[in-house]
Formats: structure tokens, C-alpha cells, sequence
């Protein structure tokens, strides 16, 4: 249950039930495997490791000397570092041109082949690409660091003031519910997420696993809905 958790709602307290869950708990991802989804993750830039850039101010200044030359990939249109590309475009002042793929696994073969100049993904796509030499990290997108990969600055120590973008993830069931049954699952997928071990492999990927209220993931989903709508009608994106 811990796939795709990386952030959780814990909903109202209330008396569990002692007889759910009956059978096994299906948890459904609407991504394909291979991608951050898999494990929940932040956001990183990314570009071949046969690349001249070194930097994203290297990146920045190639797309300002050519602007809508330079490609970047991600899982979809519409996902979150589609959504973040688009986001660092507009406040670096650059045009960059957006290459879709179907999930993570497949837009990071093209970038390692070079067929698409950089990449905007989770660090659970990209971190173990960039660990073994297979691409070169050029920043986060998080306001800060984070200890699985500290030697990569973030976008906003490279040049972009206040870019600050993580990807969350978060459980979800069905509207109509029990709130009994809701709650079950919340406190059982929540005391996975406090195992040291659990937590530690998280961690590795550069995830920070944890658990939110429901009022707190709520504020969250309005915030970040606010944000991207803003970001999609700039930018005339239309769902797919």
C-alpha cells in the first residue's frame, strides 16, 4: 500500500471497524509502471550526460540565444513536471518546447538516447538514472535540497527566485465510503509510512513520507489547483 502514498490524508477520528479489511486491499495507480507514481517523489531537471550544459543558467542561455529550440520531455500532458516545465519557462522567460510521452519510463529512454534535450520528472524516475551516470542532474525544484542528492542545487539557487515546486501524492477512496472504512485504511496506510524502513526507503529516492489531515490536504489541493489553473490558461493547455 505504500506505492504512490508520499503524502496521506488522515480523516476524522472515529470508531474503525475491527472486521475490514475482509480481503486484500486493491490499490489502484493511474500511471505506467516504471514512473515516479510508482513511489512518490519530487521534481528534478535533468539532460543526457553527453550534454554541454552543466548548469541550468547553461540551459537558460542556450534557450534565450534560441528560442524554441530546445526540447523537454515528461509523462503527459497535463502531469506535474509537464505542468513544472511550463512553470519554469514562464519565470526564467524562455520558450522551451514540450515533448509528451505515455509515463516516465519511456520520456526518460529518450532523454539517455538524447533524442529530446532535458527532462522535467520525479526524482523516483530520475535519482537512480542520474546516480549511475545514465543522465546529469542539473537542479531540484523544491525550495530546498533534500539529502538524496545534495550535491544538485535548487532551481532557485540557480537563477529563478522563488521557483518552488515538489510533487505530492495522496490516497483516495471512493466518495460514498463508510467513513469507518476510510479511516481503517488511512491509520493502516499511515503506520506503514512511520516504519523506519519504510521511511528510509523513501528516502533513498528522495521522497519525505509522512501524513497530512484532511483539512490540510484539502487547503493543499485548493492551493496547488489555483496555481496550475493559472499555469494551464497561460499556457492553453487543454486535459487529455
Amino acid at each position: 500500500m505504500t506505492a504512490g502514498a508520499g503524502a496521506l490524508s488522515l480523516l476524522p477520528s472515529i470508531a474503525r471497524p475491527q472486521v475490514y479489511p475482509a480481503r486484500p486491499v486493491r490499490l489502484l495507480v493511474g500511471f505506467p509502471p516504471g514512473g515516479g507514481s510508482d513511489v512518490g517523489a519530487r521534481i528534478l531537471l535533468a539532460v543526457p550526460n553527453f550534454s554541454p550544459w552543466k548548469s541550468v543558467q547553461d540551459l537558460i542561455a542556450v534557450a534565450r540565444a534560441k528560442p524554441g529550440t530546445i526540447t523537454f520531455s515528461s509523462p503527459g500532458v497535463g502531469t506535474s513536471p509537464h505542468l513544472t516545465g511550463v512553470l519554469f519557462a514562464r519565470m526564467a522567460g524562455i520558450d522551451i518546447r514540450h515533448v509528451p510521452y505515455r509515463g516516465g519510463a519511456p520520456a526518460l529512454a529518450d532523454l539517455i538516447a538524447g533524442h529530446v534535450d532535458c527532462m522535467f520528472n520525479t526524482a523516483g524516475t530520475l535519482l537512480a538514472a542520474v546516480t549511475a551516470g545514465q543522465v546529469r542532474g542539473l537542479a531540484v525544484t523544491s525550495a530546498k535540497r533534500f539529502a538524496a542528492a545534495p550535491e544538485l542545487p535548487t532551481i532557485a539557487e540557480s537563477g529563478v527566485p522563488d521557483f518552488d515546486v515538489t510533487s505530492w501524492y495522496a490516497l483516495y477512496m471512493p466518495a460514498k465510503t463508510p467513513a469507518s472504512i476510510v479511516l481503517k485504511v488511512s491509520h493502516d496506510a499511515a503506520t506503514i509510512l512511520s516504519e523506519p524502513a519504510v521511511r528510509s526507503r523513501y528516502e533513498q529516492l528522495g521522497v519525505l513520507s509522512g501524513g497530512s489531515t484532511p483539512a490540510e490536504l484539502a487547503a493543499r489541493g485548493r492551493s496547488e489547483a489555483t496555481l496550475w489553473r493559472s499555469v494551464m490558461e497561460a499556457a492553453g493547455i487543454q486535459p487529455e
